[in-house]
């Protein structure tokens, strides 16, 4: 059975509730595809979600060139420390990103843990035809 657009929408906004829902200190998600679209997002009001979702995008598309340089294989994720925080970038399918923002006090590991079980869901999501 094939899912229309609409209700994809809704379950890629399910998976990010849930994902969210883990811990207080992931602030923010999103799915975005790999030419910078916003799929859906859990996201701050005060966010550009459009503009978040191209330099998402492009930090993936970039990170993914530096790692087939230096001949690391295919890119599963990548995180970026700030000082409030952490984004994790996970790639999730051939043309999905999760991305998830969290405080500087979660559980890196959980974090890494439930994101790529995420991802995983959200590719299956992706991956189906409209």
């Amino acid at each position: 059975m094939q899912k229309s657009p609409l209700n994809r929408a809704s379950q890629l906004r399910s998976a990010l509730r849930g994902l969210n829902a883990l811990s207080a200190d992931i602030e923010a998600s999103a799915v975005i595809s790999g030419d910078g679209l916003m799929l859906a997002s859990m996201l701050d009001p005060h966010i550009a979600a459009d503009r978040y979702a191209a330099m998402c995008a492009s930090l993936l598309a970039l990170a993914e060139r530096a790692a087939q340089e230096v001949h690391r294989g295919r890119l599963k994720r990548v995180m970026i420390e700030g000082e409030h925080g952490t984004m994790l970038l996970v790639q999730a399918g051939c043309d999905g990103v999760l991305a998830v923002a969290a405080r500087q006090t979660v559980n890196l590991g959980m974090v890494f843990l439930e994101a790529t079980k995420v991802a995983a869901r959200i590719r299956g999501l992706l991956d189906q035809s409209p």
